[in-house]
């Protein structure tokens, strides 16, 4: 079966004047259907470099990257662009939300960017509030909601469009525990309704919810390992 992602020794190179500085040195990995993967290193490991080049926001300097066994890298900007609208969700660590729109409007705007405009997108996007867990406070403004509503919006609006995988770049960052716990089931019951989730995470109880944790250190995979309760707190902590 051909894997969701595959990257093939993914380079990435950031130039600032005469100095180059590595991001990602020679990153090869697979992530199939249905997994929920944490990434996990110290600042400047290349996490979110990683996640941006997954989620099409960025390019890498050379090697490979299939989607559904496609090459994404001969793709247009256009063709760049839908991917990012149709195929990823993006969960930031803050939030992103519109201030002068509703929760419903905030959710329902990647339906308005889609090329082929889809009937009932209201519907749609209240069907991902449900989801989440926000059905009654749709018609709230992002101020009138606290942090962990707010990030349950940005979730909704993640998988608004349907994706095939959720990238989460320390989407439990700014939360307390509560709050955060709650952000993890959310994500632990999509990803048993058929979601790949990636995400990534200092916080080793966090990974310690993925099924499989991958560490980079100086832009290089260092550890990739099915996650357990037990263990996942000194594998994390290893980084």
């Amino acid at each position: 079966m051909t894997s969701l992602v595959a990257l093939e020794h993914i380079h990435k190179q950031h130039r600032f004047g005469s100095q180059s500085v590595h991001a990602l040195s020679d990153v090869t990995m697979q992530i199939d259907r249905g997994e929920f993967v944490a990434v996990v290193g110290p600042s400047g490991s290349g996490k979110s470099t990683l996640l941006s080049i997954i989620g099409c926001l960025d390019r890498p300097s050379s090697g490979s990257y299939f989607l559904h066994g496609q090459d994404v890298l001969v793709q247009s900007r256009r063709r760049w662009s839908e991917l990012r609208n149709r195929r990823f969700g993006f969960v930031f660590q803050n939030f992103n939300l519109l201030p002068r729109l509703t929760a419903l409007e905030n959710v329902g705007l990647p339906l308005f960017y889609r090329r082929d405009r889809l009937r009932n997108p209201i519907a749609r996007a209240r069907a991902a509030l449900d989801r989440v867990g926000l059905g009654s406070r749709m018609q709230h403004m992002p101020s009138q909601l606290s942090g962990g509503e707010q990030q349950r919006v940005a979730v909704a609006r993640a998988i608004v469009n349907e994706p095939d995988l959720l990238l989460a770049d320390e989407p439990t960052g700014a939360l307390d525990t509560s709050t955060r716990d709650t952000i993890l089931s959310i994500l632990a019951e999509l990803r048993r309704g058929g979601l790949t989730v990636m995400l990534v995470t200092h916080d080793a109880e966090v990974a310690g919810r993925a099924q499989r944790t991958i560490g980079l250190r100086d832009g290089a995979v260092v550890d990739d390992s099915k996650t357990s309760c037990t263990s996942s707190t000194s594998t994390v902590s290893e980084f």
